[in-house]
């Protein structure tokens, strides 16, 4: 497996494998994002096929809540493993690293995510790759339905750091 950075002729092979109908998450809203300097949108290539991606959000968490908190701390958002028969084989694992060290490369000690109150799977990862909890906050998204209406979203969710200046990003054993 490799990652690289998302380049403008990976988005239509992006929609063939991982379609998007998120208004705000789509593959082009992304790329655009890191066009603009905004992001890094990291793309995890398998048997020469996407199998995933995570976005490092230069910018921070939207949140007010989590602003308040950790102000100028990078997130990573929309991290995801597809298809599903792929995941906890390491990718997510691989695709937090590599965020981490784009973050050590920019000279940023600190790197953040959000995790959903309800899955507690993300949350076990997080941990044991040495995320800590700092604030809850309300995720707000949107998407467009198979009907092309706008539908909001807000999710309970908790805000994760970790301090990569603190050593190596070796990952601890389960």
């Amino acid at each position: 497996m490799r990652i690289v950075v998302c380049r403008v002729e990976d988005i239509a092979v992006l929609e063939r494998f991982m379609p998007s109908h998120s208004v705000d998450g789509s593959h082009g809203a992304r790329f655009a994002r890191q066009e603009a300097g905004d992001s890094s949108y990291l793309i995890p290539w398998l048997d020469g096929l996407p199998v995933g991606h995570a976005e490092v959000r230069w910018t921070g968490c939207e949140a007010p809540e989590v602003r308040a908190v950790q102000p100028g701390c990078p997130e990573l958002n929309g991290l995801f493993v597809w298809p599903a028969s792929l995941r906890s084989r390491g990718i997510g694992t691989a695709l937090v690293r590599a965020a981490e060290e784009q973050a050590l490369a920019r000279g940023t000690g600190l790197m953040g995510l959000g995790v959903g109150d309800d899955n507690p799977t993300a949350a076990r990862l997080y941990a044991r790759l040495g995320y800590r909890p700092t604030v809850s906050y309300v995720d707000r998204w949107a998407y467009l339905d198979v009907d092309g209406v706008r539908q909001e979203c807000a999710d309970p969710c908790v805000f994760l750091v970790k301090d990569l200046s603190s050593g190596p990003l070796d990952v601890k054993p389960a």
